[in-house]
Order: C-alpha cells, then sequence, then structure tokens
C-alpha cells in the first residue's frame, strides 16, 4: 500500500492516494480514508466524499459509508483551507433597502455570495465588510458574516443579509421554515404543459457526477416548485415565474431539466442543443444558443421583517443580460 498526503501538481491542494489493503476491505470508506490520513477527522472526510471529491479506481464515490474493496485504488481531494477571515474588497453593491438590521441587495451574475476553494475573494461577503464595516463582526460567523441564505454565482436578483444578531437569527429560521415569498423568472427551452403547475421529486446528489443535483428516488429531500407560464414564443422556450415551495440546491434548474425543459444557457444541466431551437431564427437562436449562464433571476422575495414585523417585498427587474434575450425574442416574434 502507498498513501500519501501531499502537494499535487505544484498548487495548495492536497490530495490522499492509496492502494486498500485486504485488511481494510469491508470497513467504512470514511473511516478508513481518516485513518490512511493521519490528519483528517472523519466528519471532514465524510464531507469531502459528498462534495464529490472522492474517486475510487477514477469513478466518484457516492457514499461514504460504502465498504472498502481491496485492491482498489481511492483518491481523496483535500482542497487547501479557506482564509479565516474573508478580508474587505471594495466592490459596487446595488442596495434596495438598509437599516440597522438587514441589508436587502440585488445581486448581479458572476458574483459568489462567499469566499470558498477557487473563489477565496472578490466575494459578496468580501463587499458586504467593506460596505458594512464592523456591523457585520461575528455576526452569523467570520466565514460567511451576515449570511442566511445564497444565489448560485452565474444566478441574479434579490438577497437579504443580516446586520444584527437578532435579524440573523429571526431570518435563518424564516428559510428554514420556508416563511417567506420567493419568486424567479426563469427562461427555459420548449414550452412547458400545462402552463402552469407544480413540479415534484425529491433531490439529492446525481448518482454518478456528485458535482451535479438530480432528482432521485433514495438519499433526497423532498422539492416542491410552482411556475405559471409569463410568455412563451410558440413551442421553443417559455419565461417562467417560478415559487419555490422548498428551498434545495439547484432546485428550480434540476426541476425544470427533469421535466425536459432545460434554462436557456445552464452549463450544468443544459447537455444538448435543444431540438425546440429548431424553430427560433438565426438571431434568437444564435444569442439563446450563446448565453454564457443560467437564465435564472431571483425578481421577489418578501419577508417579516425580523425586529418589527412589518411585512416586506422587495423585486428587481430583469438583469441586462436576460432582457436583452427577451427582445431578441420579440423580434424574432416579429
Amino acid at each position: 500500500m502507498t498513501s500519501t498526503l501531499s502537494a499535487r501538481n505544484q498548487t495548495p491542494d492536497l490530495s490522499l492516494d492509496f492502494i486498500a489493503t485486504p485488511e481494510q476491505a469491508g470497513q467504512r470508506l470514511d473511516r478508513v480514508l481518516a485513518e490512511v490520513s493521519g490528519a483528517l477527522s472523519r466528519s471532514r472526510v465524510k464531507a469531502l466524499i459528498e462534495a464529490g471529491e472522492a474517486l475510487r479506481d477514477g469513478q466518484p464515490v457516492a457514499n461514504p459509508s460504502e465498504a472498502v474493496r481491496p485492491g482498489a485504488r481511492y483518491i481523496l481531494h483535500v482542497p487547501p483551507p479557506e482564509p479565516a477571515t474573508p478580508q474587505a474588497q471594495a466592490i459596487p453593491l446595488t442596495i434596495l433597502y438598509e437599516d440597522p438590521h438587514l441589508i436587502v441587495l440585488d445581486k448581479p451574475a458572476g458574483l459568489v455570495v462567499h469566499p470558498a476553494p477557487g473563489n477565496l475573494d472578490g466575494t459578496l461577503v468580501n463587499a458586504l465588510l467593506a460596505h458594512a464595516g464592523e456591523e457585520l463582526t461575528g455576526i452569523g460567523g467570520e466565514k460567511r458574516p451576515g449570511i442566511v441564505h445564497r444565489l448560485d454565482k452565474d444566478t441574479s436578483g434579490v438577497m437579504v443579509v443580516a446586520k444584527s444578531e437578532a435579524a440573523h437569527h429571526a431570518l435563518s429560521e424564516a428559510f428554514a421554515s420556508r416563511d417567506l415569498d420567493r419568486e424567479y423568472l426563469a427562461l427555459v427551452w420548449g414550452l412547458p404543459s400545462p402552463g402552469r403547475g407544480e413540479i415534484e421529486g425529491d433531490i439529492g446528489r446525481h448518482p454518478m457526477d456528485r458535482k451535479r443535483m438530480a432528482v432521485v428516488t433514495r438519499n433526497g429531500k423532498h422539492a416542491l416548485t410552482r411556475y405559471a407560464t409569463e410568455q412563451a414564443w410558440a413551442a421553443a422556450c417559455a419565461l417562467l415565474r417560478c415559487r419555490l415551495a422548498t428551498g434545495r440546491t439547484h432546485q428550480i434548474r434540476v426541476h425544470l431539466s427533469h421535466k425536459g425543459h432545460p434554462l436557456v444557457g445552464d452549463p450544468v444541466y443544459l447537455r444538448r442543443t435543444p431540438a425546440s431551437a429548431k424553430s427560433l431564427g438565426p438571431e434568437a437562436r444564435e444569442a439563446l444558443l450563446a448565453f454564457p449562464r443560467q437564465a435564472l433571476h431571483a425578481a421577489t422575495l418578501g419577508f417579516r421583517h425580523p425586529v418589527t414585523g412589518e411585512a416586506l417585498s422587495f423585486s428587481a427587474p430583469l438583469p441586462p443580460d436576460m432582457a436583452a434575450l427577451l427582445d431578441v425574442l420579440k423580434r424574432d416574434g416579429e
């Protein structure tokens, strides 16, 4: 057996690489990897496996409790640790509302919410620290100060951030209990039928690709998305208004893709050129196929103020790139 926890490709990333022995056969994978590493806790190893960082003979390992196979080669990628405390960076923000307890903002597409491997700075957290300074110190922890929910990097729209402990606790509870109103605008391929409905299906890690989510029959979490068609361009594509009854990772993207209507531009769940693209004119077809991100926008967020109890609702207009797509589609239909 050989095992190493060493630098890989001249980067600060680490990897564990070993051949399982007969003595290790049948034991839980997370336990064996933790023991072989000599430095990682079992809970840390489990989290890495669930994040898609483990391979067995070159294939992703899906289950931390999987029995180790003798003679198999296991590799565990260990990303470098995140900085303990994000640093303030002067990044422009579009503030929709602010008081001593919270900030509501319109997050642009392309902005990561909090530091993580591969995006250690230049995030919303860095921008918030520059904007609010000491008001965010210690609110919800050092690594994600003020953050009570998130949007994917390439999803735009309304977010709320806590500026006080009372607000952080109340808003976290509201998101956990779904005691709020969230609406998204999604431009999808094809025309869902009926024009208004529900998509229900448990969401969990994709069994073959741990970096993707999927509708699963086992080990998933209940998810429900309601949608209504706002506008349609024949059977080519449609603008949907989606409401979340639950809040799972990539929920709208996964549910709509599962129903055969992936989001325009989705780099993860749009796997091939949609057949419905053929019914568009050349300009519209080229614009939609070239769109570089998922066409998803958090249009509305409504909740009760965490301190005063006042009912609040905030909306953000479509970002310029999505608005431009709709303009192209309008011209195509004329």
